[in-house]
């Protein structure tokens, strides 16, 4: 398996895929969302969410439940889902002096070293130890220029196993409602712990809707991107170019690679599931749109005017106002079709952000 090192390949096609300078402005992002639209609890059943579907060849849109989907999709379409499982990575721990802490684990540096988030940071100093329980602790080691902590955690015992006992799900902070099924911001394919937040156009799949795809001749493709809470960060930047993107670690495997390769050379759709899906593909694809096995980090930021090399279309939800994710969405249907397909979601009420419906551009 190649490693991809983004100061090379990844960054490298980036550039190439925009092409022309953009002059772009956050504010070109932006869209008026009433509150109530911001769904606070999952859809029970996960496939019961809205679908909006855009057909883009003939500007028509419609209006279903996602269970629909499958009537979207055709046999020899290639369905690329990110398998990443989603740590219970908020942590409330103690001071020497009693003091109360979150910690936040947005990335494994090695076995026991992680960069996290803490909050407040006055009381996290190069040499702070922190106490979560008898079986956790953590001493914070360096602050990162951009304030994150880099710490060694010391455990009694296998530490995954006393994460899931100490921590909890680290939902967004636009959702305030306490999740009573930790499982239901995990997609139900997850499988490699490692994410701060879940990869959401992924939550809306059961298992039986995945078995019926399959037996319709819809190929699955599963890939890795670990989401950092980089996701969450609000672009501070006017000019979008001027933002820089957070790193994740990305791997796609031989068999994934096989099926996608051999679906671009056979001009079948490869149909993205989520971002995180399209940032993982874009990185790695080849300008004839194939990939070979690869693993490495990325920091891919895709904008309009963007040249796709791997993905055809997108299952995606609806993303905040002024987001790099709301500016992926636009690469793929143009900023003022998505801002005009976002004004119909909120007429339409739809439901918004990680919990909310979704859309399929097609």
């Amino acid at each position: 398996m190649t490693e991809n090192n983004e100061s090379g390949t990844a960054a490298e096609k980036n550039v190439e895929a925009h092409g022309a300078p953009t002059n772009l402005k956050k504010s070109d992002f932006y869209y008026d969302l009433p509150e109530e639209l911001i769904a606070q609890t999952p859809a029970e059943p996960r496939d019961s969410s809205r679908l909006l579907v855009y057909d883009r060849q003939n500007d028509r849109v419609e209006h279903r439940i996602f269970r629909d989907i499958k009537n979207y999709l055709r046999a020899g379409d290639v369905l690329v889902i990110n398998n990443t499982k989603v740590l219970p990575a908020r942590l409330y721990a103690h001071t020497a002096h009693g003091g109360r802490v979150e910690v936040l684990l947005l990335k494994r540096i090695s076995s026991a070293r992680w960069e996290v988030l803490v909050k407040p940071g006055k009381k996290c100093k190069p040499g702070t130890h922190l106490t979560v329980n008898d079986e956790l602790s953590l001493d914070v080691v360096s602050v990162t220029d951009s304030g994150e902590r880099i710490v060694d955690f010391a455990c009694d015992g296998v530490f995954e196993e006393a994460l899931d006992r100490a921590g909890s799900m680290p939902l967004p902070p636009y959702i305030h409602e306490k999740l009573k099924d930790k499982n239901r911001y995990q997609t139900v394919y997850a499988k490699t712990d490692g994410s701060a937040a879940a990869p959401t156009a992924g939550l809306h799949f059961t298992p039986a809707l995945l078995q019926e795809i399959k037996d319709m001749g819809v190929e699955i493709a599963e890939i890795l991107l670990h989401v950092g809470l980089g996701t969450f960060r609000p672009v501070k930047e006017d000019a979008i170019t001027d933002h820089k993107m957070h790193s994740e670690y990305y791997e796609v495997g031989e068999e994934a690679a096989e099926i996608i390769s051999r679906a671009k050379r056979e001009g079948r759709r490869v149909i993205a599931v989520g971002t995180t899906s399209v940032r993982t593909l874009e990185s790695a694809a080849e300008d004839d749109g194939t990939i070979k096995p690869c693993h490495g980090n990325t920091s891919i930021f895709i904008y309009p005017p963007y040249k796709f090399r791997c993905v055809d279309c997108l299952i995606t939800n609806f993303h905040l106002p002024e987001s790099t994710l709301i500016m992926l969405v636009a690469a793929m249907v143009g900023r003022e079709k998505i801002l005009q397909l976002y004004k119909t979601a909120v007429e339409e009420k739809y439901r918004f952000f990680s919990f909310g419906d979704c859309m399929f551009i097609c």
